[in-house]
């Protein structure tokens, strides 16, 4: 974690103003920039900790603050034995961009809170980072849900880790989501979440990644063969410029000849597909991960423009085209066929053509991206329908 103190600012001072207040300190506005109120407030839950008391957000600092990241406190009884207590409050930041950093937080947090489910790591981002995925209940229908494959539509990484927290609690609770009990989905279903596919592209455009950072400053020099692309807030590919959802075995030589004729034949900020098929390891963990659990269905979410996606070259699997319309029933988004010039490549793409499963894009919300986090309860609303419906069978 990042060092702070007084006059630094950016998303991690958000994210430590946000633990502060969720401590019960007033930190003032979460506006990303560390003012004396923030470090006052940083400085009496430092006394309460007994950590020193100098106002900077060191690793120590940090440490004392993981519950409020996670949603729990830690308890150790007299027999040495040590006990997540839930906090109040959901585990999910519904209000905060969204990093690599936060969603390993939101996944720890969920795991603690609902030991039921399972989390692991199916590969690395190009810097390292861990790609994770979440798995929620027993049933025999294999559903994967992944996000964020495109770095500037990073708010589809709150929204599947919203709909998996309701999905939880409600289990425990024995109440419904989406209008269906949630134990039915838990008992007809298997649900394998990867909220996070392009960790590094997502963090390079919320700020995670700061100026002077080696990763910031090769993605900028990318960027500049591009400069009618905004930078960063343009900014689709993974940290190296391929873009991930044009990386997937599937007509990708067609994806090759469509986007070399729109100018985009080297490494940048969005529609540059590689020199080969699976040469991002975000798109070969993704890969490795579907052959593995060999799904029935599947969504990867990106945004904006309300519409559904769902064949692949004209043909799709069995029942495709009625589970699509019952996507838009619930959420009031559109059944469409993607463009030639974008219909190739893609992982929904793939998983039609390869494994024969029921595959989808949605294109959640309306907007230009980013789309500011204040859209995510929306998205929500319009969502919730969609996901209930893909794990009812």
């Amino acid at each position: 974690m990042q060092t702070l103190r007084f006059g630094d600012r950016g998303l991690f001072v958000q994210y430590l103003q946000t633990a502060l207040l969720r401590a019960g300190e007033e930190p003032g506005e979460i506006d990303g920039i560390f003012g004396r109120r923030t470090e006052r407030a940083l400085i009496r839950l430092q006394e309460r900790y007994g950590v020193r008391s100098d106002g900077v957000a060191d690793r120590l600092t940090w440490a004392a603050l993981w519950p409020y990241f996670v949603g729990s406190e830690f308890r150790t009884d007299r027999d040495g034995k040590t006990t997540a207590v839930p906090l109040d409050g959901g585990v999910v930041f519904t209000d905060l961009p969204y990093s690599a950093f936060l969603t390993a937080c939101v996944l720890e947090g969920l795991t603690l809170r609902y030991p039921f489910l399972a989390k692991y790591s199916v590969g690395r981002s190009v810097s390292g980072r861990r790609i994770e995925a979440i798995r929620i209940g027993a049933g025999p229908l294999r559903v994967g849900v992944n996000a964020a494959h495109h770095a500037n539509e990073w708010i589809t990484t709150p929204l599947v880790l919203l709909f998996l927290e309701r999905c939880a609690k409600a289990f425990t609770e024995n109440g419904t989501i989406g209008g269906v009990p949630a134990r039915r989905l838990y008992e007809q279903s298997t649900l394998t979440l990867v909220p996070l596919v392009n960790p590094d592209g997502v963090d390079l455009v919320t700020g995670a990644l700061a100026e002077g950072d080696s990763f910031y400053e090769s993605a900028r020099a990318l960027s500049a063969f591009y400069p009618r692309i905004p930078f960063p807030d343009g900014w689709k590919a993974n940290i190296q410029g391929v873009d991930l959802n044009l990386g997937y075995p599937a007509g990708w030589e067609n994806a090759r000849a469509i986007k070399f004729a729109q100018g985009f034949t080297r490494p940048g900020p969005r529609d540059y597909v590689g020199t080969r098929p699976l040469e991002a390891p975000e798109d070969r963990a993704m890969y490795e991960l579907s052959l593995r659990e060999r799904y029935d269905r599947t969504i990867a979410y990106h945004t904006q423009g309300g519409e559904i996606y769902w064949e692949f070259r004209g043909t799709a699997p069995q029942g495709s085209r009625a589970l699509a319309e019952r996507f838009a029933e619930a959420s009031g988004y559109t059944v469409a066929n993607v463009s030639y010039q974008s219909g190739f490549a893609g992982y929904k793409d793939w998983m039609i053509e390869a494994l024969h499963a029921n595959a989808f894009t949605v294109e959640a919300g309306r907007g230009e991206n980013p789309l500011p986090i204040e859209d995510l309860p929306s998205l929500y609303a319009e969502n919730e329908g969609i996901l209930t419906a893909l794990l009812t069978t």
